[in-house]
């Protein structure tokens, strides 16, 4: 352990959290609700809960996201239901599969509120500091006790004692937990100009980067980037579509009640690039960070600059543009959808170029920043160092991108942090359990190259994992831990028992082909009944719903509309659930085989040399997860388990 004190003051307390954004108040809220003395530092406390790119809270896959932290016993589902402009439900069209909840934000109105939740909150201390080390011994281990994972050859485990701030101050603890976002050793590009800050020219954190190296952990640079802020009074609404909020607003938070969140809304815009916009930045790309050379970091594919979307859909002669509010008491706008890090003069240039952006006037300069994070196979499912004990990471500093994956990543890291101290198993998500254990699982087992969105086809069990049954799959969970009341888990069992006695009075009520059933199929546009049928198949046609069947249903109670909601998708889906919960059971047999965290690939002959690498790379903690290692074959997860009956027989012998 480094050098402590010099004579300046000391702390004792449970948990620090470094970082404030997303990540860092969903952990340091899961500690503090668990009991942890919790310190929370920050570069800034006005920057608690920033939004400092899009202003708006879930969108596709994204709102899934929300909710399963919501489940949980998070916080930011119950902050943007407190702190939205507008709301909509995303893809209605689709399937419950994809529907997701996108709600506008009041930027500043959701830091604050947020901000006060922490300030209200027992056993919780926000510092305005910056942590510039941590602090660590190293533990003596036995042939047990092995090193493991990417940086096995570099020594023995660590065990996290404390954090340094710059000024001096040491705090001693029993785990970290590392939220850091965009700030570690963060620039922000604007054409030739480089500004040493973190995003919104905030200060950077410049000092923690050389600790995390020191203690041998793996680095890489990634890159984002965020759009313009104009003046509204310089944007012409005429020319633009007007974007509505839904006329029935769906809170996210499973607490919130449905009342409290019908409200006026309002609206968004919708206008598109043009040839002239893309001739433009063709024409002006030498003057491009992105292909200049000077950027290093590597940016998200599925968020990228409107510099990208022109050269690489080249095809394309228009591009979307979305225009959104940043709060109530500003007239600041966002200009989704042209992120850019182009010099002022081009960006002017572009902007004024799309229709209702004529004469613009920009408030704040588009830019992309690049900041240092971490190769997130250094991870267990825990968001736990394998290597290191007691220090976790969460959020973009794991090589995420989104709020939303932050926030649920810092809730994961902080219940485990606590769990950790509090000798307690830990919490782990799997994949068939919801989008937060795909999300984790596939930033601890691939070896992602640029920032990680979740989106809804990276889960194969999405028909399961949809966002209005995240209650139903998580809140025992979050009950179990400790951070979701017994009020509240008694009302998700009354809500169990309802949707389960409704189904089976569905399938147990009758109707025949009376006049007045064919006459009310005829009205629908439904064939007759030739012989009875239960009102559980009516729903299951196609033109008909949970309900419509209502004018036939003579003894249907009166139900809260989640439960209703429910029902329907139960019933119409039944065959597809059916289905893929046998996939699940055979996953998760796969997930029940596993493997022993010191295991000696190198004893096992018959594996290919690829996969042995992989396998003492990454160290998967089960078959499952093994399995969906690049570079792993089906013919090798066999070898490994002939291996693994082998040597529990022989050990059992």
């Amino acid at each position: 352990m480094p050098k402590a004190g010099r004579g300046m003051d000391m702390e004792k307390v449970d948990v620090c959290i470094v970082g404030a954004g997303h990540a860092g108040c969903e952990a340091a809220l899961a500690c503090a609700r668990l009991g942890m003395e919790t310190v929370i530092f920050t570069v800034s406390v006005d920057s608690i809960a920033l939004m400092p790119c899009n202003p708006n809270i879930g969108g596709s896959s994204k709102g899934h996201l929300v909710r399963e932290l919501d489940a949980l016993g998070g916080e930011m589902g119950k902050n943007i239901d407190k702190t939205f402009l507008q709301s909509k439900m995303l893809n209605v069209s689709k399937g419950p599969a994809v529907h997701s909840l996108r709600a506008q934000a009041d930027k500043s109105e959701y830091s604050r509120a947020m901000r006060k939740v922490l300030e209200g909150q027992e056993h919780i201390t926000i510092k305005q500091a910056e942590v510039c080390e941590l602090l660590w011994e190293e533990v003596s281990h036995n042939d047990s006790r092995k090193p493991s994972g990417i940086n096995a050859e570099k020594g023995n485990r660590k065990k996290i004692k404390g954090v340094r701030t710059y000024t001096g101050m040491v705090y001693e603890c029993h785990a970290v937990v590392l939220c850091t976002g965009t700030y570690l050793g963060a620039r922000c590009l604007c054409g030739e100009s480089i500004t040493y800050t973190g995003p919104n020219g905030l200060q950077a954190a410049t000092h923690l980067t050389q600790s995390l190296k020191d203690m041998g952990i793996e680095l890489r640079r990634f890159k984002t980037g965020t759009p313009a802020r104009m003046d509204g009074r310089s944007i012409d609404y005429t020319k633009m579509e007007e974007q509505f909020g839904d006329k029935r607003v769906v809170p996210f938070s499973f607490s919130t009640a449905p009342e409290s969140v019908q409200k006026e809304q309002v609206s968004c815009w919708l206008t598109y690039t043009n040839e002239e916009t893309h001739e433009i930045i063709r024409s002006n790309l030498d003057r491009s960070p992105i292909y200049a050379g000077i950027i290093e970091g590597t940016g998200p594919r599925y968020c990228p600059s409107i510099e990208d979307k022109v050269v690489k859909f080249a095809d394309k002669n228009r591009h979307q543009v979305f225009i959104e509010p940043e709060g109530m008491h500003t007239n600041e706008m966002y200009v989704g959808g042209m992120s850019s890090s182009l010099p002022e003069d081009v960006q002017l240039a572009m902007y004024r170029t799309v229709p209702g952006l004529e004469h613009c006037k920009i408030v704040r300069n588009a830019y992309a920043i690049e900041y240092d994070c971490i190769d997130a196979r250094q991870l267990k499912t825990t968001l736990e160092f394998k290597d290191i004990e007691g220090l976790f990471s969460g959020g973009q500093l794991n090589g995420s991108s989104g709020y939303e994956e932050a926030a649920c990543q810092g809730l994961v890291a902080g219940v485990n942090a606590s769990m950790y101290i509090l000798g307690r198993e830990p919490l782990t998500i799997d994949r068939s359990e919801g989008y937060i254990g795909v999300l984790i699982d596939d930033l601890v087992t691939k070896d992602n190259r640029e920032p990680y969105r979740m989106m809804t086809s990276r889960a194969e069990y999405r028909l399961l994992l949809r966002q209005d049954n995240a209650d139903l799959r998580l809140r025992k969970k979050g009950y179990e831990i400790g951070l979701i009341s017994r009020q509240e888990y008694e009302a998700l069992l009354e809500k169990e028992k309802m949707i389960k006695e409704e189904i089976k009075r569905l399938k147990d009520t009758s109707v025949g082909a009376r006049k007045d059933i064919q006459e009310f199929l005829q009205a629908h546009g439904s064939s007759e009944l030739k012989t009875s049928a239960s009102l559980a198949e009516l729903v299951c046609r196609p033109e008909l719903s949970y309900e419509i069947i209502g004018e036939i249903d003579q003894n249907r109670k009166q139900l809260p509309e989640t439960v209703k909601e429910q029902v329907e998708i139960e019933i119409k889906y039944e065959g597809y659930i059916e289905r893929q919960t046998r996939q699940v059971e055979q996953h998760r047999k796969m997930e029940r085989k596993l493997i022993p965290e010191y295991i000696d690939y190198d004893k096992i002959s018959s594996l290919r040399l690829e996969a042995r690498q992989k396998l003492k790379l990454y160290r998967p903690v089960s078959i499952g997860q093994a399995a969906r290692i690049s570079g792993v074959s089906p013919a090798d997860i066999s070898v490994l388990l002939v291996y693994l009956e082998h040597s529990f027989y022989l050990k059992n012998e």
